[in-house]
């Protein structure tokens, strides 16, 4: 069985390392004609861990990124709004969390493919299928012929669009910034992943290794604003001048080579993942998320582990795929949800609404945090 998996991110990239383990005929074609380190940071929340830990590749990846055992929520002062802490799961997921740079968490995985099973340059124009194989059609005027489709295009999935042409990405309302940058001498907490809401937008900060700073921010604005696309680190800072330091301080020792810039998006949950009993369609091209809960890349990762545990254990292709599907619809649509309605709580701004909000959340018991970590977090792979 010859299997196609197109995109080369994270989750096309963990899905070929996890089938290819399994010693099947693996190859993976990517439209980018070579892989570039960008990107900004990332966040790993536990179960992503959990999940690599499967791959056998946790270790090499938590040796490149940041140790996070906190995932703290603070108001315009500084003050905790909520505070997510792995621990309360008890010892074995103590700083189970971690934060990586997106390049370098590509390197390891790339690392670990098969030798000329990534195939560069190979931008799907669309497929068909012939008798029980799919023939892909790439821009280069190549093809290949698969009998296993996996689709991990992202957000603006071809092979998604070919099948369910009305599954278009929807504008979440607001934008982002991202960079990573040198520490300027902030003392900063390196075990904890802040994220701090404010009328203004909110900005999320952590601590990278090799004296770096991976930082984002997120503010209300229409669809491709063009003054938004503009902005200058100077002149987001000063919108974030009467927030907590070291918020603006960060911000303004930004390079503007080093903004990376983007409007958020997300899908409508799908019903199915799986069609023609053999197209299969993963990571964001199967439930792109809004990145409020920190979930894209995990869920990703969890759909690779699934995907592979699941035809690892079943006697047919078919009835993996059915239970692959099985499992994962249920859970990224709730995540899909619960991340648009945290989005929309986190851009509140009336600064009356923004602070019931905040005394709202932080009346929240311990033991409800526990159980909303524990449904995230602790996945049974």
């Amino acid at each position: 069985m010859k299997i196609a998996i197109v995109g080369a991110g994270i989750g096309g990239l963990c899905t070929a390392v996890a089938l290819q383990k399994l010693d099947l005929n693996v190859h993976v074609y990517e439209a980018a004609p070579q892989i570039k380190p960008l990107g900004a940071g990332i966040g790993l929340a536990a179960n992503a861990i959990l999940g690599l830990k499967r791959l056998g590749i946790a270790q090499e990846v938590y040796d490149r990124g940041q140790p996070v055992s906190s995932l703290r929520m603070l108001d315009a002062d500084g003050k905790i709004i909520s505070n997510q802490n792995t621990e309360l799961l008890g010892p074995a997921f103590a700083n189970a969390n971690m934060v990586i740079h997106r390049a370098e968490l590509h390197e390891v995985l790339l690392s670990k493919l098969i030798p000329n099973s990534l195939h560069l340059g190979k931008k799907l124009l669309s497929f068909k299928q012939a008798e029980k194989e799919f023939i892909l059609y790439f821009s280069d005027g190549s093809q290949a012929i698969a009998d296993l489709l996996i689709a991990a295009d992202g957000i603006r999935s071809v092979i998604r669009q070919q099948l369910i042409p009305d599954s278009k990405p929807r504008y979440a309302g607001y934008t982002c910034w991202r960079a990573v940058i040198e520490n300027p001498n902030i003392d900063l907490n390196e075990s904890v992943s802040a994220e701090t809401w404010t009328a203004v937008g909110r900005v999320g900060m952590s601590a990278l290794p090799n004296n770096r700073i991976y930082w984002y921010c997120c503010m209300k604005a229409e669809q491709n604003n063009t003054y938004m696309k503009k902005m200058m680190p100077s002149e987001l800072a000063a919108y974030f001048r009467n927030v907590h330091p070291p918020i603006a301080e960060v911000i303004r020792n930004t390079a503007p080579e080093q903004l990376i810039w983007s409007d958020v998006f997300d899908i409508r949950p799908l019903k199915h993942f799986v069609y023609e009993k053999n197209i299969v369609l993963l990571g964001d091209a199967a439930h792109a998320t809004t990145p409020n809960m920190g979930q894209g890349a995990c869920q990703a990762i969890e759909d690779a582990v699934i995907l592979a545990t699941c035809i690892a254990k079943k006697g047919s292709v078919v009835t993996a795929l059915d239970e692959y599907e099985k499992r994962r619809v249920k859970r990224t649509k709730r995540i899909i949800l619960l991340s648009r309605l945290l989005g929309w709580m986190a851009h509140l701004e009336s600064p009356f609404l923004c602070t019931i909000r905040n005394s709202l959340l932080r009346s929240i018991p311990k033991t409800i945090t526990k159980k909303q970590i524990a449904w995230l977090f602790d996945v049974d792979f």
